[in-house]
Formats: structure tokens, C-alpha cells, sequence
């Protein structure tokens, strides 16, 4: 009986360690199940994959791209670089209200200490741009709205605007200050109370910082801050509108006055030219009527000298005629002029005695023959005739004749 008992304990023992090697074995095959599959983890490029290990609770942290070891631990992956793209309605000075469209980068930090902070913190990709990124750029762009109006958003503080939300994002809100001030509606043209917020400075105008820079403690960059559009209230809208008609008018009025301006200024000037090209003209004239004056001035003046050369001349010519003719006179008595003056007379009346056929004298003539006057009538007359031209030639025709000599003197000594 004893022997059956012993066999029966023994075949009992063997059972429960078939048993208990069944389930070790079971129990192997499924922890290397398993493990197999949490052994290797594949990090893609853009990606930063932190491993916590299944006992220890320790952190590994990979950057780089590849098959990474995991040992059953758990794997939480982020996202190198991502896009948070934006949707917030921002109010601004004027009371005017604008929805933000755009988007921002931005990067995880490398180093495994930052990595640590950000994954025990927040645990996920999502967590921390849902309580880092998007808080910090939605704050920003609420304390940057009411630094100015809605129509400097619109046009001419754009950029600004863009600048302002970036800088604060990164760098930390700026210490602001706000105070009323009276402006004038661009619309209505009636002024109005606005409330206006300005930058604190320090002395060297840097901006003071009301927080430090929230991400850049945790690590994270931000950079490409872009707004794809700007979507304002309807009323604003119609403002901003209005005020662009208005400020159109005005640029056009504005360019109409500098044309007008610089078309008077234009006519001015073409006066000026004009009259100068004419006062030009009448020096030119005046130019051309001296040079002609002087001209005629020197001609005249020649012209006098020569007269006076030829009066000169003249009366070198006369003063030697006369004394030609003195000397001629004072040689002869001038008996050739005087012959000659004498030989026209006795022509003049002999042709008018020629054609005489009348009794130039009475036929009948009483004489007296003691006086010794004999001949006719005729020749008395012609003796007469002879005799007054002779007296009027102031010549002794007898004398003359017989002598050669000069002019004759009477009783009284003149010629």
C-alpha cells in the first residue's frame, strides 16, 4: 500500500510541475511578444521622440532621426517644427473690432533639459501650442489692438501691427500706459474722446517688458508671423471705407492743388523765359541798332572829314583859281575874258542889225562940220554901241589894242 502511495505522490508532484512549466512557458511567450514589440521605435526626421522606461520612469531623449531603442517603454513624439495657425478677434483704439486670420511657426527646444520641463509639464505636441502658443500669441495681439486705430490697422500701421505681435510673442508683453486724448472723426469731423495706449520706454527707448518671454524660458522659438487677412466688423468696414473715400478726396484734392501749384509754377517760369528771351530780343535789337548807329556815327563822321577834306580842297582849288585869275588880270587885264565878253556883245547886236532892213537912224541928220563929226548915222550909232560895251567891259578898246597892256585907269585912278 505504501508503495501505491508513494506512486501516487509522485505522479501528483509532476502534474503541478508540468503545470507550472506550462505557464512559465505560456508566460515567456507572451512577455516576448511582447517585448518584441516595444523593443525599436523608428524616429522620423521631423520628429523629437522621448522614451520613458517601464520600471525606472526614466527619460531618453532622441533628436535624431532612426530606429531608436524603446524596451517596452512608452514613446511620446513632437513635432521639431510646427504651424499654429491663428483665428482671433482683436479690439482696437477706435472701438473697432477685427478678426485675425494668419499663422505662426514655431520650434522645439534640443537639449534634453528643456525637453524634460516641456514633457513633464504638458505631456504632448498638442498640449503645449493649445496652453504655450496660443496663449502667448493671443495675448500679444490683445495688448497690441488698442496701440492703434482701426484704420492704422487697415493701411498705414500694417506692418507694425505684424511687428508688434511678433516682438511680444517673443520677447515677452511690453509695460504699457494709456491716456484719453481728443481727436477729430475722420468722417463727421466732430472731435471725440480716445482712449490711447503707448509703449513704456526706458532712457534709451528700449521697451519695458511687463513679463519675460514666456517661451523663450521653455526653449521654444517663434518666428514667420503672417496675417492672412484681416476681417473688421461691418461698421468698422464702412469706416474704414469712408475714411479711404475721404482720404482720397483729399489726396486728390491735395495732388489737383500741387498740379495747379506747379502748373502756376510752370507758367511763371515760361513768363520769365518768354520775357527774358524777349528783353534778350530787344537787346539784341538795341544790340544791332547801336552797332548801326555807330555805324552811320562813323560813316558821318567819315563822311564830314571828307567834306571837310573836300571843302578844303575847294577852297585850295578856288583861293588858286582866284589867284590864277589875279595873276592873269594883274598880267593882261584879263584881255582875253574881256575880248571874249566883247566879241559876244558886238555879236549879239551885229546879228540883230543884220536882219534890220529899216532906218536905224533918221535920214536926214544935221550936222555941224565945224565940230568935225562927219559919217552917217549908222556908224555914229555903231561907235556908240562900241563905246557903252567898252565902259561896261571897263577896256580902253583902243588902247588895247594899240598897247597890249592892262586894263585902263580913268581920271580918278580906278579901273
Amino acid at each position: 500500500m505504501r508503495d501505491t502511495d508513494f506512486g501516487r505522490e509522485m505522479s501528483s508532484e509532476w502534474g503541478l510541475r508540468k503545470i507550472l512549466v506550462t505557464a512559465a512557458t505560456v508566460f515567456g511567450v507572451i512577455v516576448f511578444l511582447v517585448a518584441g514589440f516595444k523593443a525599436f521605435e523608428d524616429n522620423p526626421a521631423n520628429e523629437i521622440m522621448i522614451v520613458q522606461a517601464p520600471f525606472s520612469g526614466n527619460f531618453t531623449y532622441f533628436t535624431t532621426p532612426g530606429l531608436k531603442p524603446q524596451w517596452g517603454g512608452t514613446v511620446t513624439s513632437y513635432q521639431q517644427r510646427s504651424v499654429y495657425q491663428i483665428a482671433y478677434q482683436v479690439r482696437f483704439s477706435d472701438g473697432g473690432h477685427g478678426k485675425i486670420y494668419g499663422s505662426i511657426q514655431w520650434e522645439m527646444p534640443l537639449a534634453d533639459s528643456l525637453l524634460k520641463v516641456l514633457h513633464t509639464k504638458f505631456h504632448s505636441h498638442e498640449a503645449i501650442q493649445t496652453n504655450l502658443i496660443q496663449t502667448v500669441t493671443n495675448k500679444a495681439m490683445y495688448m497690441t489692438g488698442p496701440m492703434m486705430s482701426s484704420k492704422e490697422s487697415y493701411a498705414e500701421r500694417r506692418n507694425e501691427l505684424i511687428h508688434l505681435v511678433e516682438d511680444q510673442v517673443q520677447g515677452g508683453i511690453y509695460r504699457t500706459t494709456t491716456k484719453e486724448e481728443k481727436q477729430k472723426d475722420p468722417i463727421t469731423g466732430a472731435d471725440k474722446s480716445v482712449r490711447v495706449t503707448e509703449i513704456s520706454r526706458d532712457a534709451k527707448g528700449v521697451p519695458e517688458r511687463q513679463e519675460q518671454a514666456i517661451l523663450a524660458s521653455f526653449g521654444l522659438t517663434t518666428f514667420n508671423f503672417a496675417i492672412d487677412s484681416l476681417i473688421y466688423d461691418k461698421s468698422v468696414e464702412d469706416q474704414i471705407q469712408g475714411q479711404q473715400k475721404l482720404t482720397m478726396q483729399v489726396q486728390t484734392a491735395i495732388a489737383q492743388a500741387r498740379e495747379a501749384e506747379q502748373k502756376a509754377i510752370t507758367v511763371a517760369k515760361q513768363g520769365e523765359a518768354e520775357a527774358a528771351k524777349a528783353k534778350w530780343d530787344q537787346e539784341v535789337i538795341k544790340a544791332k541798332e547801336v552797332t548801326s548807329a555807330e555805324q552811320r556815327k562813323a560813316v558821318a563822321k567819315l563822311d564830314a572829314e571828307a567834306a571837310e577834306f573836300r571843302k578844303q580842297a575847294n577852297i585850295l582849288d578856288g583861293e588858286g583859281e582866284a589867284r590864277k585869275r589875279q595873276l592873269v588880270m594883274n598880267a593882261d587885264g584879263a584881255l582875253a575874258t574881256k575880248l571874249d565878253a566883247w566879241l559876244k556883245a558886238q555879236t549879239v547886236w551885229a546879228d540883230a542889225v543884220k536882219g534890220y532892213s529899216g532906218n536905224w537912224v533918221p535920214s536926214v541928220v544935221m550936222g555941224n562940220a565945224a565940230n568935225g563929226t562927219s559919217g552917217s548915222g549908222a556908224t555914229s550909232l555903231i561907235d556908240m554901241l562900241m563905246a557903252k560895251t567898252a565902259k561896261d567891259l571897263a577896256f580902253d578898246f583902243r588902247a588895247g589894242l594899240n598897247s597890249g597892256n592892262g586894263p585902263t585907269k580913268d581920271k580918278a585912278g580906278q579901273k
